[in-house]
């Protein structure tokens, strides 16, 4: 008989036993490559969905452009990690960094001219208008040639200008700290009006960001994407080489290249474990502690929680520049894990509407849930579509071999994936409308 009261108080590890089970499942029917693969990449959403809870499940902070800030993480994999290009430097090198001090030099003179002529309003912003257009056209005429010249350095395999050369592992905080810079301009802006421009703002500059990695290749190599990315693991190559893995593998009795791949696809995982352990334990640190009581009296009632003294706008701000910064790092995580950069995959199905999935269905407020949702909802997008096939090929046994029907629903089974996860967000909101983790109530 169904113990109700034991499932409320042992709900957490029991759902965490079940997705443990699925992935165990995988490994057994389909292979246990997959099952790492589709561990590692619940891994990465969950500490997106972690991100997004914080925003939304502490505050109460609307944010749609979770593509923006997880592109930001994936730009930072580039430019810490990548060779610098040195023929790219040479050529337009030059051009680059004087379009950047002379970008620098106009914001910083509007900033300091802006107040000096407030006496005089009727020509204030014409004024600035003007310093504006000058700065542009003056970087015009450093800025494109640059950008020409390096572009056409080897374009098939550089044509940019590279990165530091740094260790990948270096360029997780860097995707932490753009996607924070980035977040504290939107949210000085936007913060401070109606809750609704935070969205739009939001999904402006995601956009906008996603333009800018596209299409300034000098940078990030736009559509040719940068390939070759380097590993915080060993390679397979290297494995398959060395004595003591070769003896390991024998000893399982394994193949060494698939003995090869699990073993850098586990460490991945327990890479990516111990990010996630340390994120969970600082959330739910700051949850109990007197500042989120602060941020959940804040979401909860922004008018009395104003009212007893707290800045809400510089709280929100605090709390949306650091879910901002954890979207970051799990976008710099997943290049590491592709190992290559590609801006044309960076869409708002993936990286936004997914991401708000996870965290509606494993429950908002709740740090556990929101890991859950993104390992729950994850493992069923990547399996809808071979669960779909094989339920289809169940239910059209009895069918013709070639009848165009069966061959129609064959056909269509790949693309169950959003019918699935639509079915699941309306049977979670249906029999769980808080979530498959609640939020607990705290006092």
């Amino acid at each position: 008989m169904f113990d109700s009261g034991f499932y409320e108080k042992h709900r957490a590890p029991i759902l965490f036993t079940v997705m443990a089970g699925l992935l165990i499942l995988v490994g057994f029917i389909q292979s246990w490559g997959v099952s790492l693969t589709i561990l590692n990449l619940c891994l990465i959403s969950a500490i997106m969905a972690l991100g997004v809870n914080i925003q939304w499940g502490y505050a109460g902070l609307f944010n749609v452009g979770v593509m923006g800030f997880a592109a930001l993480g994936g730009l930072a994999g580039v430019l810490v990690s990548m060779p610098p290009v040195s023929e790219a430097w040479q050529a337009g090198g030059l051009g680059i960094l004087s379009g950047l001090l002379i970008t620098f030099g106009t914001v910083m003179a509007c900033l300091l001219v802006w107040p000096r002529i407030k006496h005089i309003n009727r020509w204030r912003y014409w004024i600035v208008f003007g310093i504006i257009l000058s700065g542009y056209a003056l970087l015009r005429v450093f800025f494109d040639p640059g950008v020409d010249a390096i572009e056409s350095i080897d374009p098939s395999v550089t044509g940019y200008l590279g990165g530091l050369g740094l260790p990948i592992l270096v360029a997780w905080p860097v995707g932490a700290l753009f996607a924070a810079g980035v977040a504290f301009v939107i949210g000085k802006i936007a913060l401070g009006l109606r809750s609704d421009y935070l969205a739009i703002a939001t999904l402006g500059i995601s956009e906008i960001i996603i333009f800018f990695i596209k299409n300034e290749e000098w940078l990030t190599r736009g559509v040719k994407n940068v390939n070759g990315l380097p590993r915080p693991v060993p390679y397979e190559v290297d494995l398959q080489q060395a004595v003591w893995f070769q003896d390991l593998a024998m000893s399982l009795g394994m193949p060494v290249d698939d003995a090869s791949s699990i073993f850098v696809k586990l460490c991945y995982a327990l890479l990516f474990m111990v990010v996630i352990a340390v994120l969970l334990w600082l959330s739910e640190t700051a949850l109990r502690s007197p500042w989120g009581r602060m941020m959940r009296s804040i979401r909860d009632n922004e008018t009395a929680a104003a009212a007893m003294g707290k800045d809400v706008t510089w709280q929100h701000l605090r709390v949306f520049v650091l879910g901002s910064a954890v979207i970051g790092l799990a976008g710099a995580m997943l290049t590491t894990l592709d190992g290559q950069f590609t801006p044309v995959g960076y869409q708002p199905l993936r990286f936004t509407f997914l991401i708000w999935v996870m965290v509606i269905i494993g429950g908002s407020g709740n740090n556990w849930g929101a890991v859950l949702g993104g390992f729950f909802i994850w493992f069923f997008w990547i399996e809808a579509e071979p669960i779909g096939l094989w339920l289809i090929e169940t239910l059209t046994t009895g069918m013709d071999p070639t009848s165009p029907i069966r061959a129609h629903l064959l056909e269509g089974a790949a693309h169950m994936r959003l019918m699935t996860v639509g079915i699941i967000l309306l049977v979670a909101l249906r029999y769980a409308p808080e979530g498959l983790i609640p939020e607990r109530k705290r006092l």
